[in-house]
């Protein structure tokens, strides 16, 4: 027969494994692992090692508790979560960038960039993990975005040159985003960039105090925020009047579309006598195709390149150009998403970075 103490004794209870996952739902919840919505079922059974009637029970459970919606063939969608992620702050030590493509796919001096920037992030205790996902930059991200960051525990999400339909999303998310790049007009969120306007602003300049009056400027399709900006500082250097005329064109990509706009432009009434390349990679395409066609630089044609690469040095002519330290760039973003991951917060002003300017025989 027991002794009172032994019956006053608390007896330990069987917490079922419905109970359990529910548990484990809420503490993932909490942490920020999803944004608006759970994964799919099936996703869920693989990552806490349950049966889907076990899953289907914990999901009945926060149903009730208010945490989640259910509707037939939909996602479980969040009413608390992010709130609560809002205001709280994330134990994760990962840096999580999405990339539209590969490392080693990307330019140069986004490759040194990365680099510089995984090593300034490990220095400080930070993991820096490059996501691929071109579905990401897509007009309608939305779902690959969901599902990407539903599997990630990340501290901040760093994007590299994300377009506005892919900030709208983190913004509208509450999720920590940093944007390596510029943002879309009336998108507030932090970003670090090369100031554009600025360089171009500068180009501009110099072409009207040589005399050129028809300047082109070469971007590529689905500008981002700083093809936008490269054009407002070039419209601000070469103002439009006085015998003075700008022209801009969106190719591609591809050398087929992008000297196909320009054979178009060069056989027009008023053939330009200056031309501006956004990328570095596309001012190969254009200089090569001008000296074949005969033209001669820069007395037919002035061209300028608002990117640099170390290949553009070892041109001839050599490519006016404008150039920023990659290691600099590294250092400022690996600051701010310290700062981000540390305190929750960034100044709302953007961070921008002036280049340098490289004459060349080209101007």
């Amino acid at each position: 027969m027991p002794t009172p103490s032994e019956a006053s004794d608390e007896l330990p209870r069987r917490v079922s494994l419905v109970a359990e996952t529910a548990r484990a739902l809420r503490s993932a919840i909490a942490s920020g692992a999803w944004v608006e919505a759970l994964p799919g079922e099936r996703e869920l059974c693989v990552r806490f090692q349950v049966s889907r009637p076990t899953l289907r029970g914990a999901l009945d459970e926060l149903e009730r508790e208010g945490e989640i919606e259910r509707s037939p063939r939909r996602r479980c969608r969040l009413l608390q979560a992010p709130k609560k992620r809002r205001r709280g702050r994330s134990d994760s030590r990962v840096i999580a960038a999405i990339a539209s493509r590969p490392l080693l796919a990307m330019p140069p001096s986004a490759v040194v960039m990365v680099d510089e920037l995984r090593a300034n992030l490990a220095r400080a205790g930070f993991q820096l993990e490059v996501l691929v996902s071109p579905a990401c930059f897509k007009r309608k991200p939305e779902r690959a975005l969901l599902e990407l960051t539903s599997r990630t525990a990340a501290a901040v999400w760093i994007t590299f040159g994300s377009r506005e339909p892919m900030q709208r999303w983190f913004h509208r998310s509450g999720l920590p985003c940093l944007v390596a790049g510029s943002c879309a007009p009336g998108i507030p969120l932090p970003s670090v960039d090369i100031d554009y306007r600025a360089a171009c602003r500068h180009a501009g300049g110099l072409l009207r105090k040589k005399g050129r009056q028809h300047v082109l400027l070469c971007l590529p399709e689905g500008a981002t925020g700083g093809e936008a900006e490269s054009e407002a500082g070039l419209r601000e250097g070469f103002p439009e009047g006085d015998g003075r005329r700008l022209s801009v064109f969106a190719h591609d990509g591809s050398p087929e579309h992008l000297l196909a706009l320009l054979d178009t432009a060069l056989r027009s009434r008023t053939p330009p006598d200056a031309i501006v390349v956004a990328r570095a990679v596309h001012v190969l395409t254009v200089l090569t195709h001008l000296q074949r066609n005969g033209l001669r630089l820069p007395r037919d044609l002035a061209l300028v390149s608002r990117d640099d690469e170390g290949y553009l040095a070892h041109l001839t002519p050599s490519v006016a150009r404008y150039t920023t330290d990659a290691a600099l760039l590294a250092r400022q973003l690996s600051l701010a998403l310290r700062r981000f991951a540390e305190t929750g917060s960034l100044p709302s002003h953007a961070v921008r970075l002036i280049p340098k300017f490289v004459g060349g025989e080209t101007l």
